[in-house]
């Protein structure tokens, strides 16, 4: 099981950090965006570690609240959370 969820989070995180990048394009472009609410979620789901080096790496959501508070959040939940299912 510890592997799947290494594997999972590693996958999540990948495509997070890619949405976030492509909604940063979408946004330079002047294209239809992704919706905030996909990013968060994408994040809550346990991409939240992708989507934090996205947000720095691309300058992209940074002055948003809910993005520069929750994510990091976000990060702390997972991180507590993965570690006890690591210890259990």
């Amino acid at each position: 099981m510890k592997t799947w969820l290494v594997l999972y989070l590693i996958a999540i995180n990948v495509i997070t950090f890619f949405i976030f990048g492509l909604d940063k394009y979408r946004a330079i472009k002047k294209r239809s965006r992704i919706r905030v609410a996909t990013l968060l979620r994408l994040a809550l789901i346990g991409g939240a570690a992708g989507g934090w080096i996205a947000m720095y790496l691309f300058h992209h959501k940074t002055r948003k609240a809910c993005f520069t508070v929750g994510i990091p959040m976000m990060v702390l939940m997972q991180g507590i959370v993965l570690f006890y299912l690591m210890n259990w």
